[in-house]
């Protein structure tokens, strides 16, 4: 039995990844699922791997105006919203003495700002029942260098999901986040630095993961699929890490 039939699902960051993989989930689980990325180029190209009812709708992730057109956009073709997974976000790495406002701002914008409006902006339009879930990282509890405005942002969105479920319990809402360990996803190509400096860190994960691997993309959208279903009725305000026992142990 389908655990998403009928539901209306807004997947941001959908272009690829832990996003891409979680939209693939979903349709097959029967939602109808609303995919967002920067461009429109973008979400044309993995047209081809979508198969089931779906919309595409360019979304930049900072921007409050983009969050209101989404959420107009959805429930003018699809109804109204019943989950959300909030999972667009940028990595940023900068180290004390030379992080600059604007990377800040950048990192904060995207990864804290644009996943709360987008709530903001949907709240109204949310069936009772329905389920919140925010993508953070296991950076909000466990300390990288040069990861002071990253780690944070994704620490206030810890704090974000707490205080949403306790918000939005009395409406039968649900609010919860995942929090991923080292994925083997594309978030390791966009950053601002050298790549040779990006592949040593990331080299160095497995070793420190009991498990002994990366995770894969596939292995968050199952938990986000749990926690966006039925199964999970009586779970709000957790945060639930899919990090092979990194920051656990």
């Amino acid at each position: 039995m389908s655990k998403l039939n009928g539901k209306v699902a807004i997947v941001t960051g959908a272009t690829s990844g832990m996003g891409l993989d979680t939209a693939k989930l979903f349709l097959q689980q029967g939602a109808k699922v609303v995919l967002t990325g920067r461009t429109q180029k973008k979400l044309e190209a993995i047209k081809d791997q979508l198969t089931g009812d779906y919309l595409l709708i360019p979304a930049e992730a900072s921007s409050t105006s983009d969050s209101k057109k989404l959420v107009e956009k959805t429930v003018a073709h699809f109804g109204k919203i019943d989950v959300l997974f909030l999972n667009a976000g940028i990595f940023r790495l900068e180290g004390i003495g030379t992080l600059t406002e604007e990377i800040f701002d950048e990192v904060y914008n995207v990864n804290v700002k644009g996943p709360l409006f987008t709530v903001n902006e949907a709240a109204g339009s949310l069936n009772e029942g329905a389920s919140i879930i925010f993508n953070t990282s296991i950076t909000n509890v466990k300390g990288f260098p040069a990861m002071s405005a990253y780690a944070s942002s994704k620490a206030a969105l810890r704090s974000i999901t707490k205080t949403l479920a306790a918000e939005f319990g009395n409406k039968g809402i649900r609010v919860n986040s995942i929090s991923p360990g080292p994925i083997d996803t594309p978030i390791y190509g966009k950053h601002n630095v050298d790549q040779a400096q990006i592949n040593e860190m990331a080299g160095s994960f497995p070793s420190m993961v009991p498990l002994g691997r990366f995770g894969e993309g596939t292995e968050v959208a199952a938990v986000a699929l749990f926690l966006a279903s039925e199964d999970a009725s009586y779970i709000t305000g957790a945060e639930i890490p899919v990090d092979g026992g990194f920051a656990q142990v």
